[in-house]
């Protein structure tokens, strides 16, 4: 019921009215508070969000990914959702610090900043320094944050699966495994070693690329309630006039962004998931740095050329490849209509592709994509609404940087250059020759089972014909297991002749 006031409060009950949960106790909390607030849906939702504290922020969070469920406008207000509360003490900090290493700070660090410079809902940041002098940022959990999101979470899987047993129609969007995809979220960052495998592994991605960095994790002071990273001297992607103050071309600053993104993205499958401008600096050298690593996604091979492919065939205006693409993954049944899917993927791209080159959204085209999922039968597809609010979130920062330039032209080269690497005639033959060499490696277990299978038969007593009985006793010629065998080999031998061409390529 204090959801109920709270989201009246802010006059954003229709939340539970368009999805038909607990209609009672909505006209309730309707009849005695019938105030009216202003701005947009998604606006007033997000302030309700935030005044329900750290899980409702996390909702506002995942929903700013489902335009298919709550349409554009409404997921682009949820994702100016800000993950901020007051933060806890210093002297709560020192505590936690102190409990997860068993030691005192006084032998952790020089010297500790009590003040946090960052307070979200799971965790703050304080700067320190540590015993060998090297400047830090230590993230600390809440206290008692597990207990606090344990209630609501069995509370939204409740929700959930309320919604799917009354709206059969919703299903297909997945409630309770988006649940529990938030579930395993927010518990994987309420273990902090997890966000710092995830920004170890960033960093390695990127350990010989210049144009971005990642802070180093300080493994010993990192533990499930602590983390510990090498401090970033930069200037906020969100002070552009403090950047081009610092002598920084933003139109360059642009450019390796959007090939940092595309290399996440495409070519790793392993990308930031939350790169707003709070999460970005310009180094003094230009270099762009990223921090946080609360959110991060995954793409596999699949879904990476599937999703390249796409964007190509979109900016070249290619809607009958674009619905195949649709197809042959899988996402669109096939008891739909090709014909009527790529008129309504012309529908929705044309009035996108026609505007001026620096306001063509590639973010709100597949959103507007994603809205018409209803209509096909399109199951929700996770991995691409993650990455869908991503791209949003990344062209807003992009247009801050440079509003007369647009990040997918600039990455356009790299698609088509990464399309034609992993996907290209040459690609496909030398993935059809690594294949024929796994057949080669896996050939002596297929000849042992050959050989058990043929002693099989006959000592099972199976009533064969007398010649076939001196054939496999090897009394006339060879027999059909040495027969196999060089069936095979000979077939293998064309397979390894194939991969020593395709090597030479």
């Amino acid at each position: 019921m204090s959801i109920a006031r709270t989201l009246a409060r802010h006059d954003a009950l229709f939340i539970l009215e368009q999805l038909q949960l607990a209609p009672a106790i909505v006209l309730f909390a309707k009849m005695i508070s019938s105030r009216r607030v202003s701005g947009r849906p998604g606006e007033r939702l997000a302030r309700a969000f935030q005044d329900m504290g750290p899980s409702f922020i996390k909702v506002g969070q995942m929903l700013s990914t489902r335009s298919d469920l709550l349409g554009e406008q409404m997921a682009a207000d949820l994702s100016t959702l800000q993950d901020k509360l007051p933060p806890f003490s210093g002297e709560e900090a020192r505590a936690a610090i102190e409990a997860e290493f068993g030691q005192t700070m006084d032998e952790l660090f020089l010297s500790f900043d009590d003040t946090a410079i960052a307070a979200a809902s799971i965790a703050q940041v304080h700067f320190a320094v540590t015993r060998d002098g090297e400047e830090v940022a230590v993230k600390v959990l809440r206290p008692d944050i597990e207990k606090a999101f344990k209630g609501d979470l069995e509370l939204f899987f409740w929700g959930a699966r309320l919604l799917q047993r009354t709206r059969p129609e919703l299903r297909r969007l997945k409630p309770v495994e988006s649940v529990a995809t938030l579930a395993r979220s927010v518990e994987m960052e309420m273990d902090l070693r997890f966000e710092a495998a995830a920004a170890d592994e960033l960093r390695e991605n990127f350990l010989t690329d210049r144009s971005i960095f990642v802070p180093r994790i300080d493994w010993l002071r990192t533990g499930r309630r602590v983390m510990c990273t090498e401090r970033v001297h930069g200037i906020s992607f969100g002070d552009i006039a403090a950047i081009k103050a610092a002598g920084h071309d933003t139109l360059e600053i642009l450019r390796k962004t959007a090939e940092t993104f595309f290399y996440q993205a495409f070519r790793d499958g392993f990308f930031h998931a939350d790169m707003h401008p709070g999460n970005l600096f310009v180094l003094p050298d230009g270099t762009v740095a990223i921090v946080d690593f609360g959110i991060m996604g995954r793409l596999n091979q699949t879904s990476r050329r599937h999703l390249a492919e796409m964007l190509m065939s979109f900016l070249t205006r290619d809607y009958r490849r674009v619905a195949e693409i649709h197809f042959e993954a899988g996402w669109i049944p096939k008891n739909q209509s090709m014909e009527e899917f790529t008129q309504a993927c012309r529908s929705i791209a044309e009035p996108v592709l026609d505007r001026p080159q620096n306001e063509i959204s590639i973010a709100r085209l597949l959103g507007q994509l994603f809205q018409i999922t209803e209509t096909f039968q399109m199951e929700s597809q996770p991995q691409l609404l993650l990455l869908q609010k991503t791209m949003l979130v990344a062209e807003g920062t992009g247009r801050r940087l440079a509003p007369n330039a647009n990040m997918w032209v600039i990455a356009r080269p790299l698609i088509e250059e990464w399309m034609h690497a992993n996907f290209g005639p040459e690609a496909r033959l030398k993935d059809a020759a690594r294949q024929g060499v796994d057949a080669l490696n896996r050939l002596p277990s297929i000849v042992r089972g050959l050989e058990t299978a043929l002693s099989q038969f006959d000592e099972h007593g199976l009533k064969l014909h007398p010649d076939t009985v001196a054939q496999l006793r090897g009394k006339r010629s060879r027999t059909p297991s040495t027969t196999a065998v060089m069936w095979i080999a000979s077939i293998a031998a064309s397979v390894a002749a194939t991969a020593f061409l395709m090597s030479a390529l």
